[in-house]
């Protein structure tokens, strides 16, 4: 395998000039669709990373211009740009810090339905089953060790930069919103053309 490709990112003030000057490439944010009608970029499309990788190749044709994709913190966004360069796409960025920077620089924002991120939706799981198991613990003998368990996933999830925890609840119906089908989103692609 080759040497590991630089991936392309654009600050949220680069970006945010762009928008606001009628420039703004295409916007394709990754996250799921709870989180996108929580808050996302006005214009931009939500192809959730799940959906990406098993459509980039009906994407890429829709995709040919400059793009931008658009995370929470940057990290599927990563992945996403992985996954379309592979597909053979050029042209794309990474939106610095994800949507969380966007909203630092006082970008604007369209806003839907409040709801927690898929970080902290972790951290109170896994704090709530390491803090139940350790009080079961006190009573039942080897509880503590589901805790443990956590607290190795967790570590592990740190190290490979991937989030089974966050994977799974995201499946769940408050984090899924209404579902995002691509040949919706190709259509609304092919309308902006």
């Amino acid at each position: 395998m080759s040497a590991e490709r630089t991936i392309q990112s654009i600050s949220p003030a680069v970006l945010h000039r762009l928008v606001q000057e009628g420039h703004a490439p295409r916007l394709l944010d990754v996250r799921t669709p709870g989180e996108f009608r929580t808050a996302h970029i006005a214009g931009s499309y939500n192809v959730p990373l799940s959906t990406l990788r098993e459509h980039r190749a009906e994407l890429r044709s829709h995709l040919d211009e400059e793009v931008v994709l658009v995370c929470r913190s940057g990290q599927r966004a990563k992945e996403a740009e992985q996954a379309l360069a592979q597909a053979g796409l050029p042209n794309l960025r990474v939106l610095e810090g994800g949507i969380t920077a966007w909203e630092a620089t006082s970008a604007p924002v369209e806003r839907g339905p409040e709801r927690w991120d898929m970080e902290r939706q972790v951290r109170l799981v896994a704090g709530s089953v390491v803090l139940a198991t350790g009080l079961i613990g006190i009573a039942v003998p080897g509880a503590h060790l589901i805790g443990t368990a956590i607290g190795a996933g967790l570590t592990y999830a740190a190290l490979s930069n991937s989030c089974a925890m966050g994977m799974l609840l995201s499946k769940l119906p408050y984090n899924r919103g209404p579902r995002t089908d691509v040949r919706t989103v190709i259509a609304e692609l092919r309308s902006a053309s």
